[in-house]
């Protein structure tokens, strides 16, 4: 089965203008981040409004990365769709499995917001 392709992420240049909810995210997402000193930290919202915040996880034996680390615990909590998507890092992009993961499992229009790890939102893609 493909996916639909979903729109490339448009760079920022200027402060990005989110709502209250996506702020609260983006201080999540830096809390993660700073508390695990992970290269990467994310946090999203489900359909109900509930918050769930992850770093990615790379051990010899487990990788799992920050985005699929919050839809996981949003799976585990009953959520059935997301309403934002924030991570914050080094790179300069989401990586297209995490972009696919949050297609799949949230459907298409949900934002998906990079910025850089001290929370400077850099760009945004929709699902």
């Amino acid at each position: 089965m493909s996916l639909p392709a979903m729109t490339t992420l448009r760079r920022m240049t200027d402060a990005v203008e989110l709502s209250a909810e996506d702020t609260k995210l983006v201080t999540l997402a830096r809390a993660t981040r700073a508390r695990v000193r992970s290269e990467e930290a994310a946090a999203v919202r489900d359909q109900d409004g509930r918050t769930y915040a992850a770093a990615t996880v790379d051990l010899p034996s487990l990788k799992v990365s920050a985005i699929a680390g919050c839809v996981v615990m949003a799976l585990a909590a009953g959520a059935t769709t997301l309403e934002a998507v924030v991570v914050l890092g080094e790179h300069d992009t989401v990586a297209e499995p995490d972009v696919a993961l949050v297609r799949e499992f949230g459907g298409t229009g949900i934002p998906v917001h990079h910025g850089d790890p001290r929370g400077r939102i850099t760009g945004t893609l929709v699902s």
